[in-house]
């Protein structure tokens, strides 16, 4: 039992990268009918922005006679990073997304994953292909609960992502800002006649996403301190599965299959060798698609828009 309850906590650690990767990929999704397929290079590139800003903050907390706790390090890293990683989203939008808004959907597509080659690039002709050690802001501690071992790091990252993740919806659901996005979601053609400004809510949609990838990326480094300029490449399509399994602009949806994910890899890897890992979760997820074609929260109507 033990054991049963160790593998939960850290189902619930690797679940939250899917997690708040995968509700970017459903926000543009259900507003804009595009999939980003750049998002998990997003998610790289809020990553070393976290990288950088940690780094930075800690050279001048030690030059400085003032020593500055690593908890408080970690929230300004945090704020910063994904600050910063939402203009790297709104970039994406109006230089890769926009201009093609009206074109056929493969078209965006192709866009995602050439942008997504551009940032791996960008990162190897400025850094180097030398990996980099996220640095240690919170001292590990370990705390013992009925046998199971759980470490402050882990209660970190599962608290935000699942504090950003109701704060999101909370967000969508009871603001004018959300309510727009909502409206674009139902229908996209329509909403321009309202006086809701489609070039806004569109980049405002990647911000949040790209926020959220950072804050992703940064939980990422701090559990698994080791970044590398491909790190977004499996995280980010496992990320995809996640959105559609969620079903079409569901935040909760999306978060809770990313959270089911991690969960089937880590249980998985208890009974079968890790090498079946992948083969297995994903048939796992082929079988509930069959039943539920339209992801948890999806909505029957919603793969005939605008396509």
């Amino acid at each position: 039992m033990g054991y049963f309850l160790q593998n939960i906590v850290n189902a619930l650690q690797w679940g939250s990268f899917y997690a708040l990767v995968a509700i970017g990929y459903s926000m543009v999704y259900g507003v804009l009918m595009l999939f980003n397929f750049a998002h998990g290079d997003v998610f790289m590139v809020g990553a070393y922005i976290g990288f950088f800003t940690a780094s930075g903050l800690m050279a001048l907390a030690a030059m400085g006679s003032i020593a500055i706790p690593g908890w408080l390090i970690l929230i300004l890293t945090l704020i910063i990073a994904m600050f910063l990683n939402s203009f790297v989203g709104m970039a994406v939008e109006r230089i890769g997304y926009r201009p093609l808004r009206d074109a056929p959907r493969a078209s965006a597509a192709i866009t995602g994953l050439m942008i997504g080659i551009i940032l791996e690039t960008g990162n190897l002709a400025l850094l180097g292909a030398q990996r980099r050690a996220f640095p240690p802001l919170i001292p590990p501690t370990v705390y013992k609960v009925g046998g199971v071992y759980i470490t402050n790091q882990k209660i970190v990252i599962i608290v935000v992502a699942l504090a950003l993740t109701l704060a999101l919806h909370q967000f969508v659901q009871h603001t004018k800002w959300g309510m727009a996005m909502r409206a674009m979601a139902y229908d996209f053609l329509v909403v321009p006649l309202m006086g809701i400004p489609i070039n806004t809510i569109a980049a405002l949609t990647f911000a949040l996403g790209s926020a959220l990838a950072a804050a992703a990326g940064v939980l990422y480094g701090v559990a698994y301190p080791v970044l590398g300029p491909y790190m977004g490449i499996i995280i980010g399509w496992k990320a995809f599965v996640a959105a559609i399994l969620g079903g079409r602009g569901s935040i909760l949806g999306a978060a809770s299959a990313g959270f089911l994910l991690g969960f089937i890899e880590i249980f998985v890897t208890m009974i079968f060798p890790s090498t079946m890992r992948d083969f297995i979760a994903y048939t796992i997820i082929l079988l509930i698609l069959t039943f539920l074609p339209n992801g948890f929260f999806g909505e029957p109507y919603s793969a005939k828009l605008r396509l």
